[in-house]
């Protein structure tokens, strides 16, 4: 009886380990979803993949990352450029080519998918990106992807960060967009994006940084963006957006950066934007016309101002020399008239900042008064 109990014990003690090895494991679905995502991906220098073996997919895999108590997959970080040791010793930067699969939407706890700068992989974004119920970062920079913005991005109620900056994507941003309710950081730049802003763009509360540069972007800006108060970063430079700047986005309690050069833009510079905490403004190469408001004062503050390439008329404003600070000033390109103030600023600026206006006159241009 006692070789029975302890051949008993043995048994409980294996089958205690094995179940232990199996719950820490990663789920085998987890696993699969993950193979089929790297079999549609080919990255022939540094070879991640090839730690992608064994039954663990939460131990060793390169780039994936478990939920400790569950073990189930809950981020895929995958950076074409890294200072990780095995991008230094094969001195170079990833390349990587293929497509997104589908396969990535089996993994139904996945809160992050950073996949970057790899510069060849191609294809769509999988529509089914929005069925994932906890995806929270959502990074496709610096590749060749293509297609449109899935529709119905609005599910992803967790979404923090949306960043597909230099791609190829076209096609609108889609009204859903709105019900990112979570969204802190989106970073759309340098893509083929058409259509306007949707108006419901004031609904994302969260954000704090809005950079929608390089596309083809058109339509006016919405005054509902000046309701995203927490937005300190504003970039749509390089679209075509046309009629006036919103009075309104000179009210934004934590803009500090707004660019809206190489557009469309016309009417007026609103003063509000010269009174308000933007310390960055470039509204160069528009259409903006009447006179530079004299609101400037004390508590203006600038480390650029850039008002070139317009047609901007009248004296430049006195009130111009009472600011805290200007660092870089640029009204070239433009028909202003007058004798340009002395002191500061001015005293630190050379001809190029005032060249090319219609009577522009005084240091440091070589016209006298």
């Amino acid at each position: 009886m006692a070789g029975v109990a302890f051949h008993s014990t043995e048994l409980l003690i294996i089958f205690l380990a094995v179940s232990s090895f199996v719950v820490n494991c990663c789920p085998p679905s987890d696993r699969a979803a993950l193979l089929a995502f790297k079999s549609a991906l080919h990255e022939p220098y540094i070879r991640i993949f090839n730690s992608w073996t064994g039954n663990d997919c939460c131990h060793n895999w390169y780039g994936v990352s478990c939920d400790p108590e569950t073990h189930q997959v809950a981020e895929i970080t995958l950076r074409g450029k890294s200072e990780d040791p095995i991008f230094q010793r094969a001195h170079r930067t990833g390349y990587m080519t293929g497509f997104i699969s589908p396969a990535v939407c089996k993994l139904p706890h996945l809160s992050s998918l950073t996949l970057t700068d790899w510069e060849g992989i191609s294809g769509e974004i999988p529509r089914c990106i929005t069925s994932l119920p906890f995806l929270r970062i959502l990074d496709l920079t610096g590749n060749k992807i293509s297609g449109e913005i899935p529709r119905d991005i609005g599910k992803l109620h967790r979404l923090s960060v949306l960043n597909i900056a230099d791609n190829y994507v076209s096609g609108p941003i889609p009204g859903s967009i709105g019900n990112l309710s979570s969204l802190m950081h989106l970073d759309v730049r340098n893509n083929r994006i058409s259509g306007p802003i949707p108006g419901c763009f004031g609904r994302l509360h969260m954000l704090s940084r809005a950079l929608l540069s390089g596309n083809q972007i058109s339509g006016t800006i919405p005054s509902s963006i000046s309701r995203v108060y927490r937005l300190t970063d504003l970039d749509l430079s390089t679209n075509k957006i046309s009629g006036p700047i919103p009075a309104s986005l000179g009210k934004m309690p934590d803009l500090s950066t707004l660019n809206l050069d190489f557009n469309r833009l016309s009417g007026v510079i609103p003063a509000s934007l010269l009174t308000s905490g933007v310390n960055n403004l470039n509204l160069s190469k528009n259409s903006l016309e009447g006179k530079i408001p004299d609101a400037f004062g004390p508590k203006s503050y600038f480390m650029v101002l850039d008002l070139s390439y317009n047609k901007l008329s009248g004296p430049i404003p006195r009130t111009l020399s009472g600011t805290s600070y200007i660092g870089y000033l640029d009204l070239s390109h433009n028909n202003l008239c007058g004798k340009i103030p002395a002191g500061s600023p001015f005293d630190h600026l050379d001809a190029s900042s005032f060249e090319s206006n219609k009577c522009l006159c005084g240091k440091p241009l070589i016209d006298a008064c």
